[in-house]
C-alpha cells in the first residue's frame, strides 16, 4: 500500500464514530439505536448496526453496536468505542473492554435485579461498589438516574429517551439534536411523543449542566 493510500485509509477510519448500547431486554436499547441510526442517515451519514440479544426477551442482556461513518462492519473493536450507553449499572461493567481513556460513558443508575437473584442462584453486587469501579476506570463518566427523570417526565418507560438525550449532549456526538428529535417523532407512538420529548430534554440538560 502506498503512503498516499495509507493516509486515505487512516482518514476514513478516523471519521467513524462508534457507539455501544447495552442493557436488559425490555429497556428499549434497540429502539434507541434505531432512532440514532435513522437520524444519522437523515444527515447523509453511512450507518451500520448490529444487535445481540440475551437468553431471554426480557431480562437478558441486549447489546447494540453502531458505527456512523465510512464503516462496513458494525462490530466495535476492544478499546475503540467513542460512546458507551449503559441502560443498567452492572451492564456497564460488561462493556469496559470496549472503551478507552477518551470514551464518553452514560450510565443509568437504576438497577434491574435479575430473577436469578430472587431464586438464590446469583447475587447482585452493592451499587456503591459498582459505581466506585466505574468511577475508577472511566474518566468521562455521567451516572444518571434515568428512572427518576423518566417519572418526572411522565412515564417510567421513557428511561431510554432520557439516556438518548444525555448521549446527544456528550461532546463530539455526530448527529444534530434536531435530527434526533425528528427521528424520535418518526419512530415512537404518537401518544407518547410529548412525554418522550420531555424525557429527552431532561436527559440532555442533565449532562449539559
Amino acid at each position: 500500500m502506498s503512503k498516499e493510500s495509507d493516509r486515505g485509509e487512516k482518514t476514513r477510519l478516523k471519521n467513524i464514530y462508534k457507539i455501544q448500547l447495552i442493557g436488559v431486554g425490555g429497556q428499549g436499547t434497540i429502539k434507541t439505536s434505531t432512532i440514532v441510526g435513522e437520524a444519522a442517515m437523515r444527515k447523509g451519514l453511512n450507518v451500520v448496526m448490529s444487535e445481540v440479544h440475551g437468553m431471554a426477551r426480557r431480562g437478558g442482556t441486549v447489546v447494540t453496536e453502531l458505527k456512523i461513518g465510512e464503516a462496513h462492519s458494525p462490530l466495535i473493536e476492544e478499546g475503540a468505542a467513542d460512546l458507551l450507553i449503559a441502560f443498567e449499572p452492572t451492564e456497564a461493567l460488561r462493556s469496559l473492554n470496549k472503551i478507552n481513556c477518551n470514551s464518553f460513558v452514560i450510565v443509568n443508575s437504576a438497577p434491574i435485579v435479575p430473577f436469578t437473584v430472587s431464586l438464590g442462584i446469583s447475587e447482585y453486587p452493592e451499587l456503591s461498589s459498582v459505581f466506585d469501579e466505574l468511577k475508577a476506570k472511566i474518566k468521562n463518566l455521567s451516572i444518571i438516574d434515568a428512572q427518576k427523570i423518566a417519572k418526572e417526565a411522565g412515564s417510567i418507560i421513557s428511561e431510554n429517551m432520557v439516556l438518548l438525550g444525555a448521549a446527544v449532549a456528550t461532546p463530539g456526538f455526530p448527529v444534530d439534536k434536531d435530527l434526533v428529535i425528528q427521528s424520535m417523532k418518526e419512530n415512537l407512538p404518537l401518544k407518547s411523543i410529548e412525554t418522550n420529548l420531555k424525557a429527552f430534554e431532561l436527559g440532555f440538560k442533565e449532562v449539559k449542566k
